[in-house]
């Protein structure tokens, strides 16, 4: 698991000995296996500390509480399903046509997001009411809608998307698509689906909203090649 930077909360800075990073990187792995096995409301410091091997009074030498390594953790999951984003559909050094930038983005958010199911769960739940953890939550959000609405303008000014689109509107709608299908599928178990099937279904959904047709996608590639 991806090890975020620490929240902005008061704390004095992160350790800055190679141990102490280690150490803190072991409560943050111990601390997620806890959550997952038993929620937030049940985990507790102690057996936190214990999994890390640790006494419980180590734990405060980095944490001051279980909201704010319970708030460390869910950001990184969540940044880790953010990054086919920049690693894939933003890559600039990328050669690969749109719908194939966003069939890999796809499939590796899906991954993450299954290898990650039981921990999202629980941020899910706490989102609710965590306003902290709501709040990076929604500016992630924000962030990456911003970036989709960015590249659909982009695609229609190369006339690779549909021109009529509402960028900001295409983006909000595809978003919510592809946080809420893996929420329904992969933690609520409330769609049964196989994982290519799933991957195929949403990028076909993906690039007819923004009408990436082959015929569009070929035209533009014969066009640069002349």
């Amino acid at each position: 698991m991806p090890t975020a930077a620490p929240a902005d909360n008061g704390k004095a800075s992160p350790p800055r000995s190679q141990k102490g990073a280690r150490t803190r990187a072991r409560l943050l792995e111990a601390a997620k296996e806890i959550f997952e096995e038993d929620g937030f409301l049940e985990a507790r410091i102690s057996d936190i500390a214990e999994r890390a091997g640790l006494s419980h009074g180590s734990f405060y030498h980095y944490f001051d509480s279980k909201e704010e390594i319970f708030r460390e953790v869910a950001q990184a999951v969540e940044e880790q399903l953010s990054a086919p984003m920049a690693g894939v559909i933003l890559d600039p050094h990328s050669h690969a046509p749109p719908p194939e930038r966003i069939r890999e983005a796809l499939r590796r958010h899906l991954e993450s997001y299954r290898r990650e199911a039981r921990i999202i769960g629980v941020i899910e739940q706490m989102a609710r009411y965590d306003k902290q953890v709501n709040d990076f939550r929604q500016a992630r959000h924000e962030h990456y809608s911003r970036q989709v609405a960015d590249s659909i303008r982009a695609l229609q000014g190369h006339g690779l998307a549909d021109p009529d689109l509402d960028p900001e509107l295409a983006a909000a709608a595809l978003g919510a698509m592809i946080s809420r299908f893996p929420e329904m599928w992969l933690v609520q178990g409330a769609i049964t689906t196989g994982f290519d099937k799933a991957v195929d279904q949403l990028a076909r959904m993906f690039v007819n909203a923004l009408g990436l047709s082959e015929e569009r996608v070929s035209t533009r590639r014969r066009t640069k090649a002349s």
